[in-house]
């Protein structure tokens, strides 16, 4: 990795002005009219997304967020010729074990707020001191707070070097990696690469399903269920992901002139998560934390750092590496640490057991649990945070 080992302190001020320009642009938007369905089967809800710019414009309190962020410990390095962002907080028990942990697509680091404290200081949220993590949450490149990268090749194997770098550099010599969406197949990468020190990974979506669906059991009714949802998003919760793979710099123009544009495309990624955040701006009856303000305060994020387009082109590189792979017939490598997994109902497809194994031969840790969807630390902080926990309980004892 080239570029120096400087890790800087990161401090959040916005600037005023910001914040007038995005409420002028929200105010001046010109709205569609109403969709001819009753459904989301047309997009985003118009009620939906007028009754989160009112709320933007009137209730919301930027000011609040940044103030929980400068809150925590956070901080800037330079990697590869990117400027990583980061938040990175110590337990106070001495026996922690470290863990990386990466967000996703429409997400950021706002979405892992609420398991900071349950996994940092896990006796005050009904764990046991020996569960405790030393927590490091890094900004994607080209996401929030991390710089852009500037030139091609930031797919999942190199974010994941990135991050192996990131964690030698905060110096651990032994870690654990988690993520979901675009985390999970980053922490997959990194479970396949095996740097040392990363002593087992834990993830939440079975992010390679799409690329291997004809490989995957369809016996028993789970299984059957599970590729009817996963032929359901390819079909007709497909939008983003083809037009982000494909074309992210078309859709990257209307994402940094429109606030609105960007939080209808941003609420337009899985049917479960669309109807649960509508809810609580429509109804006033949020789903765990997937609340008015904490869905606000991440597409603002997005938004104060223009990172719309940069965001979306992670799917790009993504595409274009797997279309590599397959065209030379290469397999990826085997997963070289132990792999925990958990399963969300409401994920976009909930994956059974017999598919994780599938990518996962030798699976040491799998659950079902009862809740949450495809934003499961955000959803379901607790509960997250308890299965995180249990994948990791081995390993805190090697």
């Amino acid at each position: 990795m080239s570029n120096d080992d400087e890790i800087r302190p990161f401090r959040l001020d916005t600037p005023e002005e910001a914040i007038a320009d995005m409420r002028r642009r929200i105010a001046a938007t010109r709205w569609p009219t109403r969709e001819l369905v009753t459904d989301r089967s047309q997009g985003v809800q118009l009620a939906t997304v007028q009754e989160l710019a009112r709320y933007w414009t009137t209730d919301h309190d930027w000011r609040a967020f940044e103030a929980k962020l400068n809150a925590l410990p956070q901080y800037t390095t330079d990697i590869d010729g990117v400027e990583i962002h980061f938040i990175h907080v110590r337990s106070q028990h001495e026996k922690a074990l470290p863990l990386i942990m990466t967000h996703g697509w429409p997400g950021s680091v706002a979405e892992l707020l609420g398991v900071i404290g349950p996994l940092t200081d896990p006796t005050a949220h009904g764990g046991r001191a020996e569960d405790a993590f030393h927590l490091v949450l890094p900004s994607l490149p080209g996401y929030g707070f991390s710089g852009e990268p500037t030139e091609l090749g930031w797919e999942n194997g190199r974010i994941a070097r990135a991050w192996a770098e990131l964690m030698n550099r905060l110096g651990y010599p032994r870690y654990v990696a988690q993520g979901g969406d675009v985390g999970a197949a980053v922490t997959d990468a990194m479970g396949r690469q095996g740097p040392e020190g990363l002593l087992g990974i834990h993830v939440n979506l079975l992010a390679g399903a799409i690329g291997i669906k004809d490989q995957l059991p369809a016996e028993s009714e789970q299984e059957r269920a599970a590729h009817d949802a996963l032929n359901t998003f390819t079909t007709d919760g497909f939008g983003y992901f083809l037009e982000q793979t494909t074309r992210p710099q078309t859709i990257g123009y209307s994402l940094l002139d429109s606030p609105v544009g960007l939080a209808a495309w941003m609420l337009d990624h899985d049917t479960d998560s669309y109807y649960k955040i509508s809810r609580a701006f429509v109804d006033g009856e949020p789903v765990g934390g997937l609340t008015r303000d904490s869905i606000v305060d991440n597409v603002t994020l997005y938004w104060l750092t223009g990172t719309g387009a940069s965001a979306a082109r992670w799917y790009w590189e993504f595409g274009r590496f797997l279309a590599a792979a397959s065209a030379a017939g290469q397999a990826p490598p085997a997963v070289s640490v132990p792999v925990g997994f958990t399963t969300f109902p409401g994920e976009i497809w909930a994956a059974p057991r017999s598919w994780v194994e599938t990518v996962y031969p030798d699976l040491a840790y799998f659950n079902e649990v009862d809740s949450g969807g495809h934003f499961a630390a955000w959803e379901e902080p607790d509960l997250f945070a308890t299965e995180v926990r249990a994948a990791f309980r081995p390993l805190q004892k090697s």
